[in-house]
Formats: C-alpha cells, structure tokens, sequence
C-alpha cells in the first residue's frame, strides 16, 4: 500500500524524501514513518520505477529528488487498479455485514 501512495505522490509532483513524507501526511497518512518511505523510494527506485536526480541547494545540503518513470506509471495504474477492487469488494463486505446500503 505504501508503494501505490508513494508512486502516487511523486506522479503528481517530483519531490525530495521528507517532501514525500509531508505530502503522505498532507494527504491523511499521519503516522507514515520516515525511514519507511525512504526505504520505499530506495526500492522503487533499484526496481526502476523512479529515477532521482540531485538538486544543488545554497542554504543546505544537496537534495535527491525522484521522479516517476514509465516503469513506475505502469505500476502505479496496476496497483491502483488492484485497490480499488480490492476497496469494492471490502465494501460489499460491510454492506453485507453491517446491512447498510451504499
């Protein structure tokens, strides 16, 4: 689940590891830790799905950026695909369960 927000994120924008982390917490994954996701970006990128590049900055410390290849893009429509019916299916599961309608 973590590689399908990750790849998410970074399709929409290039961005650096904490930029990753900020936008997952931005967007509800509140206690997405640090080193998971760069640990996620470390493998998504030796599995080719981002590429990185590096971004001199004046005020601080170099930073690598990754950003989305067509490897990634296939995989992100895969694993997308995959939850949402994986989400449809738990969904007739609690409408069976709880007997609410959707």
């Amino acid at each position: 689940m973590l590689d399908l927000a990750v790849l998410a994120v970074v399709d929409a924008e290039d961005g650096y590891g904490y930029d990753v982390v900020r936008r997952l917490r931005a967007a509800g994954l509140d206690d997405v830790g640090d080193a998971s996701v760069y640990g996620t970006l470390r493998r998504l990128y030796a599995a080719g799905s981002l590429t990185s590049y590096v971004v001199p900055s004046e005020s601080g410390p170099h930073r690598k950026y990754y950003g989305i290849t067509p490897v990634g893009r296939a995989e992100l429509k895969r694993q997308g695909d995959d939850w949402q019916l994986f989400s449809e299916a738990v969904g007739r599961l609690l409408d069976t369960t709880t007997g609410s309608a959707r």
